[in-house]
């Protein structure tokens, strides 16, 4: 029972979402830029398609939660990676890109592991603007490699300036809120909250 309600309609498409990713990264690296493109927009595609699904069939799970971001991550930084590397893309805007995931995740994992509690984080309005000026680079960038005629250096050059932008705000939104957050937890320590306040707190949910 246990296992099919894990491996819901929408936990399987995001699972296979993040099994095409190295489909994705091998037809980069070989040139076949057209496949590549191809399977990058059918990953765009399912990530849609995934939510609105588990939001008309209210089939929503811990695990869909965890893994549906995981698998938009591990698209578009294995993309920026390659695509650097490739010497299309700018080599600081991946960084950017990289050092931000990173430094979110050890943040967070540091917080657990000093505070006992998790932070549930919800995409602020910046964090969604970042992913989709990211989305729109690499996007940008395939098409570009796919047909040269796709070109759009405005555009493209655009992308990139405020996707590096909105990588380093949204970045720095994240860590203030995990301070404010734990500066919270300070303070009802510190006012010496009783059991059922500290459950509560357990279980809170922080907006990001």
């Amino acid at each position: 029972m246990l296992a099919v309600t894990i491996l819901t309609l929408p936990n399987l498409i995001t699972l296979l979402r993040i099994g095409a990713i190295p489909l994705f990264l091998i037809l980069l690296t070989d040139g076949r830029y057209s496949e590549a493109l191809g399977v990058f927009i059918v990953a765009g595609v399912t990530d849609s398609l995934d939510g609105a699904i588990a939001r008309l069939t209210h089939s929503h799970t811990t695990l869909g939660a965890y893994i549906d971001p995981l698998a938009d991550k591990l698209l578009l930084v294995s993309a920026f990676v390659i695509l650097a590397f490739l010497g299309v893309v700018p080599r600081w805007l991946t960084i950017l890109v990289i050092s931000r995931d990173v430094i979110i995740m050890v943040g967070f994992a540091v917080l657990f592991f000093m505070t006992g509690r998790s932070i549930a984080v919800r995409p602020s309005l910046l964090g969604k603007a970042c992913t989709f000026l990211q989305l729109l680079t690499v996007s940008l960038t395939l098409g570009s490699l796919h047909n040269p005629a796709w070109q759009f250096p405005f555009l493209w050059h655009s992308a990139v300036a405020l996707a590096g932008g909105a990588t380093v705000l949204s970045g720095l939104q994240y860590l203030l809120r995990a301070l404010v957050w734990l500066n919270q937890q300070g303070t009802e320590q510190f006012l010496g909250s009783g059991p059922r306040q500290n459950s509560a707190a357990h279980h809170r949910h922080y907006s990001a």
